[in-house]
């Protein structure tokens, strides 16, 4: 993001994915730790509601280096929504329900702003308008983020969404081991992003993904033969 400003400037595209990072920053990433909140306290856990993490407030969600890495390198982080899992009836089973609910809600949403880049992409083809041409671009922007966040999640080292799912198939006490080790796990994670080593893997099979929401977003476009 950064770097296609210094290199293009302040263009149309870079100036409305700016704007779409800033949206998924104040009002998206909420949403990822929302979806945290609520299944851990539908499956019993009501740590995060106490915690007051149950809320659409971004305020109670955002991390600042997180949300700086969104502008970085289009990857980013909230502030992790704290879960017990001894109040779980089934605590491994529960725990990668709660951590998949995450990258499931931006994958939800990624399908849900295609549809609106799709509705906006046959406006602005059949009326010309400038608005639905910003529109459009801003939607596949924010599809594209949340991809990459829900992608980026599902990664399986700490303190990642992908970590507490990796619980269903690692000894508790294996699980436990690695978990000493998360702080320097993330700094490690960072410093691969900021190089590109893992960056770079990482667009890829966002793109992928991507392609695929895509797809099914325009179905009901092409059955009413608008595209």
């Amino acid at each position: 993001m950064i770097t296609d400003i210094i290199r293009h400037g302040f263009s149309l595209s870079t100036i409305v994915s700016l704007l779409a990072r800033v949206f998924v920053v104040f009002c998206t990433m909420p949403v990822h730790e929302y979806a945290h909140a609520l299944c851990a306290t539908k499956l019993g856990d009501d740590t995060a509601r106490l915690k007051g993490r149950l809320t659409l407030n971004p305020l109670a969600h955002i991390d600042p280096i997180g949300a700086v890495m969104i502008f970085l390198v289009g990857f980013g982080y909230a502030k992790p929504v704290p879960v017990n899992a001894r109040n779980f009836a089934k605590p491994k089973r529960d725990m990668a329900l709660t951590a998949a609910a995450g990258p499931a809600s931006n994958l939800i949403m990624a399908l849900l702003f295609g549809l609106l880049y799709y509705t906006f992409y046959v406006m602005y083809n059949r009326t010309g308008l400038v608005f639905a041409n910003v529109a459009y671009l801003f939607f596949y922007f924010a599809a594209y983020v949340n991809v990459t966040l829900g992608i980026f999640n599902l990664i399986p080292i700490p303190p990642l969404d992908g970590s507490r799912i990796l619980t269903l198939f690692l000894p508790t006490e294996t699980y436990f081991k690695i978990m000493r080790y998360e702080r320097y796990i993330m700094i490690g994670v960072m410093v691969l992003l900021l190089t590109g080593a893992l960056s770079t893997p990482l667009a890829f099979i966002s793109g992928g993904v991507l392609k695929g929401i895509f797809a099914v977003a325009s179905l009901p476009f092409k059955l009413l033969r608008l595209i």
